[in-house]
């Protein structure tokens, strides 16, 4: 189950500072973005938010068929392109809402054919969910890893035959999805990975019989681990775990690296939450975009 991943999101999911303009900026956000926000991740910070136009790009809801089920995914890229990079985008608990699309559209704008599939369609849907808790009894934890990697394979079908370069796959994903970075880094073809404070270690279960530490030394492409030493939520032992895990694996698992923000708690890099911390979200970023250019990815 993925309840240590809910522990580390519901510590960023600190009181907001509402006000009327707030709220109206709120909206017109989400009339922006095409997409609102989760509600099980509210109060929304509207005053951070960040707002990526879509100008130049093709944008919007796609879908694919996996093992006879039509998952819907969101997907940008630049306008008239092919042969472009392709990057995996993965949700955090919340599902593909606005600020995973926004993150599409970033990606868009460097150049990037990014898509992020819905991997909760099959269990329900996140974003009519206000309360964390039973988001995460009743779709989430029902959500199994060997389903989640073969979506993942299907998104990257459906990218490599829409204009993207199938020799250029690599994925990014945020706390849940971080963890989802990892697994995917040793199962499928990418050529390397960003994995943005995904737990490191967790509960076995029928779901979920492996996690990031697990298969660390298997991995078949880098991955950069960009994490908070202020994130409660996953103890820096646990890191030192995944170093260690890498240190004694394959040479993709000794390529990976780890850059740790002083400051920083869980979920830095969510523009629209109080956890966010702009200096460490801008300089993860930059990293981000640098591994993939590294790797061969962009």
């Amino acid at each position: 189950m993925f309840c240590d991943d809910l522990h580390a999101d519901a510590l960023a999911l600190l009181p907001g500072r509402g006000t009327d303009a707030g709220a109206t900026r709120r909206t017109v956000l989400q009339a922006a973005l095409g997409l609102g926000y989760a509600a099980a991740a509210a109060p929304i910070m509207a005053q951070t938010a960040i707002v990526t136009p879509a100008d130049g790009l093709t944008a919007g809801e796609v879908s694919f068929t996996v093992n006879g089920f039509n998952v819907p995914a969101y997907r940008a890229a630049p306008a008239g392109k092919a042969g472009l990079p392709v990057v995996l985008v993965i949700q955090e608990i919340f599902g593909v809402h606005g600020y995973i699309a926004d993150t599409c559209r970033r990606f868009a704008q460097a150049g990037y054919l990014a898509i992020a599939p819905q991997l909760y369609a099959r269990q329900g849907d996140p974003s009519q969910y206000t309360e964390i808790a039973k988001l995460m009894a009743e779709v989430v934890s029902k959500v199994p890893d060997a389903q989640v990697m073969a979506d993942l394979d299907g998104a990257v079908q459906w990218a490599t035959a829409n204009g993207g370069d199938a020799a250029r796959v690599g994925i990014t994903g945020f706390c849940w999805g971080g963890r989802i970075t990892w697994l995917y880094a040793a199962h499928g073809p990418v050529k390397a990975g960003v994995a943005w404070y995904g737990r490191p270690v967790g509960q076995v279960s029928e779901l979920t019989p492996k996690h990031p530490v697990d298969i660390a030394p298997i991995l078949k492409a880098p991955v950069l681990g960009l994490y908070g030493e202020k994130d409660t939520g996953i103890p820096l032992d646990t890191v030192d775990k995944m170093k260690a895990a890498l240190a004694s694996g394959s040479p993709q698992a000794r390529a990976s690296e780890f850059v740790l923000y002083p400051d920083a708690p869980h979920a830095f890099h969510a523009d629209y939450r109080a956890s966010y911390r702009k200096e460490a979200a801008e300089d993860g970023w930059k990293r981000a975009l640098a591994w993939f250019k590294a790797q061969g990815v962009a």
